[in-house]
């Protein structure tokens, strides 16, 4: 057992009644790391349901916690409810400091938030730890899409946090709003919460609407800021190796993947103790790759997350594979996956809309047939009225999983 997982145990346990539990059977003397039980979100979410409202996954009495944030719910129903200490908020605050060596950050950048902070980690910590390290740092809460273009520009912003979803769509009201997004003082877009900031087709569309380059990050509420794309290693994102144990597993068989194999992430957060996760299991689809120093890496990002697979006919999709097709037609300004169950065999319609001036059915027919080919798999796609689908300013919802027989 590493030195960095003996302190954490050491740390927790026994006050942690929830992992005390957990390991009760495990001789936590002799374990390795992978003598460890998982640790599953339906696990928490059980906990929070019968101690309720914030399970016993603490390891200090309430009196010591000063923050609580929670997931969004919408793959449940329940959102995840999760505390911390002024600690563990130093430690993420901390892991934010790292990530902003890794971007190469400079002191003079001014920072951007154009979204309302709601009870999701989303970007707090890194608005946060910004504000302690000395940035400028300017707050987008409560204004119109395009008050926030205006807002940017009377203030001469150059990083930019936010999803990949609301980048597009900020591109898109600047277009409308005749706003020259190459032209302002945007050098940078941290992107988050979506796959998107690691697609070829979506990332060069993002880059050459600002003029900007794009950095992908990932974290979690539960979890907290975990990895980021340096700045000297595009196209992957890189775990934070001084904060974090990272492993990825075969989700059926729970065993650690070679390098080059898609595989499930699993997060051990060393500095987390008011409220640690150990060997948690993400969701999340990775490929691992050891890069030239040693450390792990993952090829192109978060693939996609297991509550999203799309199975259709004997085969897995994941949804970053049809967001690079459809990305790559500067027409379309957004889409919608919706997945039909109403038969023994999944069927798969896509939703496209395109600018005001777009062909949606002779687009929609170029993307049916690179589906086609270049997926292997038939989706009937049509084109949607401009202005039909909604426009996302955190998390983008593009997966619909329905009957469509149940209308």
């Amino acid at each position: 057992m590493s030195d960095e997982l003996r302190d954490l145990l050491t740390a927790v346990l026994p006050a942690n009644r929830f992992y005390a539990s957990k390991f009760g059977a495990v001789d936590l003397h002799r374990a390795e790391l992978h003598d460890l039980p998982f640790t599953t979100k339906a696990e928490l979410l059980a906990d929070q349901r019968e101690h309720p409202p914030y399970g016993t996954a603490l390891t200090y009495n309430l009196s010591r916690y000063a923050r609580m944030h929670q997931t969004s719910g919408t793959t449940t129903g329940q959102p995840l409810r999760w505390l911390d200490t002024p600690e563990s908020w130093r430690w993420m605050l901390g892991c934010w400091q790292r990530i902003f060596q890794l971007i190469d950050l400079r002191h003079d950048d001014r920072l951007f938030f154009p979204f309302s902070f709601g009870p999701f980690l989303g970007f707090w910590t890194a608005f946060e730890s910004a504000v302690r390290d000395g940035h400028f740092v300017l707050p987008g809460g409560g204004m119109s899409s395009s008050a926030r273009l205006r807002f940017l520009l009377d203030h001469e912003a150059s990083v930019v946090f936010c999803t990949p979803t609301y980048a597009l769509h900020l591109a898109e009201v600047a277009e409308k709003d005749r706003v020259d997004l190459p032209s302002s003082s945007v050098r940078m877009l941290v992107l988050a919460g979506e796959p998107g900031g690691n697609i070829p087709a979506t990332r060069r569309r993002i880059e050459s609407a600002w003029g900007a380059r794009v950095i992908d990050h990932s974290g979690m509420t539960e979890v907290g800021p975990v990895a980021v794309e340096p700045v000297d290693k595009p196209g992957c994102l890189v775990p934070l190796s001084d904060h974090y144990i990272a492993e990825v597993v075969d989700p059926k068989t729970g065993t650690a993947t070679p390098d080059g194999t898609i595989g499930e992430l699993v997060l051990t957060n060393l500095g987390r103790l008011g409220s640690p996760l150990i060997r948690y299991r993400t969701g999340d689809w990775v490929r691992p790759e050891r890069g030239p120093d040693g450390h792990m890496r993952f090829v192109g990002g978060i693939i996609g997350r297991a509550d999203d697979m799309i199975y259709l006919r004997g085969n897995n999709v994941y949804p970053s594979a049809i967001e690079s097709i459809v990305r790559r037609f500067p027409e379309v300004a957004e889409y919608r996956v919706i997945v039909d169950r109403s038969e023994a065999l999944a069927a798969l319609r896509i939703e496209v809309e395109c600018s005001d001036d777009g062909n949606g059915s002779t687009v929609a027919d170029q993307i049916e047939k690179a589906l086609r080919d270049e997926l292997l798999f038939r989706a009937n796609v049509v084109g949607v009225p401009h202005g039909s689908l909604p426009r996302y300013e955190m998390k983008a919802r593009r997966i619909v999983f329905t009957r469509i027989d149940a209308k």
